[in-house]
């Protein structure tokens, strides 16, 4: 399943499509996403959505989700239900893409290298993860299940590191890319 979608993503990595992920990449991390953590915020400042906060304690996390108040908790929960399955769909496609097309031009069609491809799944996969675990958070506060607020913070180190993985992968592949002179390899 895997090796298919590796392929797949070999197939479809077209530089114009490449752009408009860039561009909707863009929209969701420079503007939507923003906007979304200052309505958040509302008045109150240090208020932060929980799938930005890297190794938090249930304590920080239950405190984090009675911060955002009872407007806050309904509208993150919307949020995570609309705006974050979009965004990681995004990201993955363009990750996803953009790793193919730089790998492609910088390593041998051969090379164990390109398989790595598919690491922008892991971060999809666990962001989603993630995402159910906070609406189950938000959804059943008062109540503070610290089971499930470890399982929250070990989703989203888990997310982090496939994210920066995929990120290592666009540096390495851009290098390799530009040794080729952005030729695509055989």
């Amino acid at each position: 399943m895997l090796k298919n979608i590796s392929e797949r993503f070999y197939k479809w990595n077209k530089g114009w499509l490449i752009f408009i992920l860039f561009l909707l990449d863009g929209f969701f991390s420079g503007f939507l996403l923003p906007l979304v953590q200052a309505m958040m915020q509302g008045d109150k400042g240090g208020v932060q959505p929980l799938d930005l906060m890297l190794f938090a304690t249930p304590e920080r996390i239950f405190g984090m989700v009675n911060e955002y108040g009872e407007y806050g908790r309904p509208f993150y929960r919307g949020v995570e239900l609309t705006v974050d399955i979009v965004y990681p769909i995004v990201y993955l496609f363009f990750f996803g893409l953009l790793i193919s097309w730089l790998f492609q031009r910088g390593f041998a069609s051969n090379s164990p290298m390109r398989r790595f491809n598919i690491m922008p799944l892991g971060a999809w996969f666990f962001d989603l993860l993630e995402n159910i675990v906070i609406v189950i958070l938000l959804s059943v506060f008062p109540s503070q299940p610290t089971v499930l607020a470890w399982i929250l913070s070990l989703l989203s180190a888990i997310k982090w590191l496939f994210a920066g993985i995929s990120m290592l992968l666009i540096l390495v592949g851009l290098i390799m890319a530009i040794k080729n002179k952005f030729k695509i390899q055989e």
